[in-house]
């Protein structure tokens, strides 16, 4: 029985108890409808707390991309300055990248149940401390301890997936994750403008408390430990090493656009690449030298599959091209086309929600025909739409803006979730948990780094053509369309990569003992 072989081994016996057992004389059939009973009830326990996970997750990852919105208003109210405001989304995505590594350790030798509490109990202190702020110090902290919570929680949820669900469904729960990674920062922008209209900005944070506490006593009370925690001494040196790798090297790219604009340090920005190059190489080594006694903070055998690292490499390409798109498609709109916030919010809203509908589907054809039939054409759009973004001018159309980001949205669609679950469905079981952490490393580092590179492009091209007597909006049209092209040709490895991943092995289409977590999704 595929399904229970899975997910018994996590909980107590369900049969140990039974006033019959096997072997005293009970007619087959009646052991045969227990057997059945137990699997459907970790069917059930099993569907809960994965719809849990998505749910808690769905909520915390949209405070990523929430405060965007708010930081002219937060310059006005807390008297502060665009850059010291630009902090509270640069700190949270420090947050994240540093303690994200971490989290392969912490998922190893922690439950289920307790990690979940601590990722919840941090988001929603970092939430009341930040809606309870005076002073933009205190709201820095806040933001700080929500992404702590963040941090974990992605992790967690693709861990307990991969652990639960059984291969030949992966790619349809797998879709799921995707529907939360890419609607909740979709969304953001649109409901912080849409609260900042009418209410003041703490109201992003008091309108999110009340849902993320529910949540937390929700999941202190029906999540189940589903894993198998092992006591394992923990690193410090790499803890260190990571936390200067990993954040220097963001924080580095955050610099990126201020030094070409001319507002920012060279000096801090390139000490800071230097400091997160060499603590990331230090890092590597420190690894491959403490998974050879199975002590690595980040095991990166994960590697050795040549499938994850194909799946991981086009990630990288995937998000670079989603987050650059994401910084310079508003630009355009209002810099360029003079649209309000609040229109260009909407204008963007409809590709994020195609691409979270897009996911369950998507996961449904993924378990059928597995990656490649969907990697391809799904390359093929998003290099597309960013080859016609090489054409923009300051007279082009809205509408036109509008179907190039559905298109570009619908192709990231295809290409996430059989990523996801190819590069994960790929390594060792005992490895799940590194390879979430990889995973959500990579999303951080790529999304910093397609930002920084567009937005470098952007600004130096857009200087040039100034000078030369442009208008504002076509030596700024001419910057993006410059910027655009770059990620068109990046693009390219996509299309060529898409045709190198693979359906891994154990995905095969085993039908035993699925149907006791399907009723129990369709049931919830």
């Amino acid at each position: 029985m595929g399904r229970l072989s899975l997910t018994e081994r996590a909980v107590p016996d369900l049969t140990e108890n039974e006033p019959v057992a096997a072997g005293d004389g009970a007619p087959h059939h009646a052991q045969t409808a227990h057997h059945t009973d137990a699997e459907a009830l970790h069917g059930k326990r099993n569907s809960r707390v994965i719809w849990l996970l998505l749910a808690s997750a769905f909520v915390v990852i949209l405070n990523e991309t929430i405060m965007g919105v708010a930081i002219p208003h937060l310059v006005t109210d807390l008297g502060i300055t665009i850059e010291a405001a630009q902090w509270l989304t640069t700190a949270f995505m420090l947050t994240m990248a540093v303690v994200i590594p971490i989290t392969g350790f912490l998922l190893q030798r922690f439950a289920t149940r307790p990690i979940f509490i601590a990722a919840m109990s941090l988001f929603s202190a970092g939430t009341l401390i930040a809606a309870l702020a005076p002073g933009f110090e205190v709201l820095l902290l806040a933001r700080v301890v929500q992404a702590s919570g963040t941090a974990i929680m992605m992790p967690l949820l693709m861990t307990t997936l991969m652990t639960l669900v059984a291969p030949a469904d992966r790619g349809r729960f797998m879709g799921r994750v995707s529907t939360v990674i890419s609607v909740a920062p979709a969304i953001g922008p649109t409901i912080s403008g849409l609260i900042l209209t009418y209410l003041s900005w703490r109201y992003m944070f008091w309108l999110v408390l009340p849902i993320a506490l529910v949540m937390l006593v929700i999941g202190i009370r029906r999540v189940e430990n589903v894993s198998e925690p092992r006591v394992i001494p923990i690193d410090v040196f790499s803890v260190v090493l990571s936390a200067f790798g990993f954040g220097g090297l963001v924080y580095g790219l955050s610099l990126v656009g201020g030094v070409v604009s001319g507002t920012g340090s060279p000096a801090a920005m390139w000490i800071s690449l230097a400091v997160g190059a060499i603590g990331i190489a230090t890092f590597i080594l420190r690894q491959l030298l403490l998974q050879r006694r199975d002590r690595a903070l980040l095991d990166l055998r994960t590697f050795r599959s040549r499938n994850f690292a194909i799946s991981v490499g086009l990630m990288v390409i995937v998000m670079a091209a989603l987050f650059g798109t994401i910084i310079l498609l508003p630009i355009y709109l209002q810099d360029v086309l003079h649209l309000e916030p609040a229109i260009t919010g909407l204008l963007l809203l409809p590709g994020g929600l195609l691409m979270g509908l897009l996911g369950p589907t998507v996961g449904r054809l993924f378990d059928r025909f597995g990656p490649t039939p969907l990697l391809v054409p799904g390359a093929i759009a998003v290099s597309a739409v960013l080859w016609s973004l090489t054409m923009v001018t300051e007279t082009t159309s809205p509408w036109l803006l509008l179907v190039a980001h559905v298109v570009l949205s619908a192709g990231l669609a295809f290409m996430f979730t059989p990523l996801f679950t190819s590069a994960l469905g790929s390594v060792e079981p005992r490895f799940y948990s590194h390879g979430s952490a990889i995973v959500g490393t990579v999303q951080q580092v790529a999304g910093a780094a397609g930002t920084a590179l567009f937005v470098t492009v952007m600004a130096a091209v857009t200087a040039s053509v100034a000078v030369t007597g442009a208008t504002a909006e076509a030596a700024q049209a001419a910057g993006l369309r410059t910027a655009f092209l770059v990620g068109a040709i990046i693009s390219i490895g996509a299309v060529v990569g898409a045709f190198f991943v693979r359906k891994p092995a154990d995905m095969t289409a085993d039908a035993h003992g699925d149907a006791a977590l399907e009723a129990a999704s369709a049931e919830a």
